[in-house]
């Protein structure tokens, strides 16, 4: 059994210009300053209430459900405006399905804009399943959100591999425990890498490294 969880954003897809877009629009509409597009990658990760928490609270302001969902309603119809997968994401997929790994989709993004943008780029017929941040109970870091992803595609953690760039990622995956791979294209951290199996450079490194981890 050859199962690998891939994260969503800075992971398969850098969503970051389309997400730094929308959230500003909200904040202004909300009588709020915006961000610059470096300002706002920290805060991306834990979900999108997370997020805009992080964003009203760093203007000194709290966070309501009118931005919310003004929030959610922009994104599903901007998700994928100015976002693009990273390189080589079509051709590393099919190839990890020829060599027998069963592909799922593990993010903490709501379901909706999550769907949205694996349709868009033309990806999602890959994926067995996929687990959102909305689709639990719990979601990343918390192990639950990695288990309950496997479970959706009748998988379990042997054989099972986590591939992202947040420390949520890594940790989830060590909770259970699973290897996991840092995707260092991403947005996160090197020292929120530090506690991975391996490190990834690129997307396209993913099989061969992948075979190596389950030789």
């Amino acid at each position: 059994m050859r199962t690998v969880l891939l994260d969503l954003d800075g992971t398969l897809v850098d969503s970051l210009p389309d997400i730094t877009h929308v959230l500003n629009g909200t904040l202004q509409r909300a009588g709020l300053p915006s961000y610059t597009q470096a300002e706002v990658g920290p805060m991306v990760g834990d979900g999108a209430r997370a997020l805009l928490t992080r964003a009203a609270n760093g203007r000194g302001a709290t966070l309501t459900e009118a931005m919310m969902q003004d929030f959610m309603a922009a994104y599903a119809d901007h998700a994928t405006s100015h976002s693009r997968l990273y390189p080589d994401v079509p051709d590393t997929l099919a190839e990890l399905k020829k060599r027998g790994w069963t592909l799922l989709v593990c993010t903490n993004k709501p379901a909706v804009p999550a769907q949205v943008i694996l349709e868009n780029f033309e990806i999602a017929s890959f994926f067995a399943a996929v687990g959102a941040g909305d689709s639990f109970p719990v979601r990343k870091p918390d192990p639950g959100h990695l288990l309950s992803t496997l479970a959706l595609a009748g998988m379990t953690p042997e054989g099972a591999i986590m591939v992202g760039d947040h420390s949520n990622d890594i940790d989830a995956a060590g909770s259970i425990p699973i290897p996991s791979v840092w995707a260092r294209w991403g947005y996160g951290t090197d020292a929120m890498g530090t506690d991975a199996t391996a490190i990834a450079e690129r997307f396209s490194d993913l099989p061969d490294l992948l075979d190596r981890l389950k030789a």
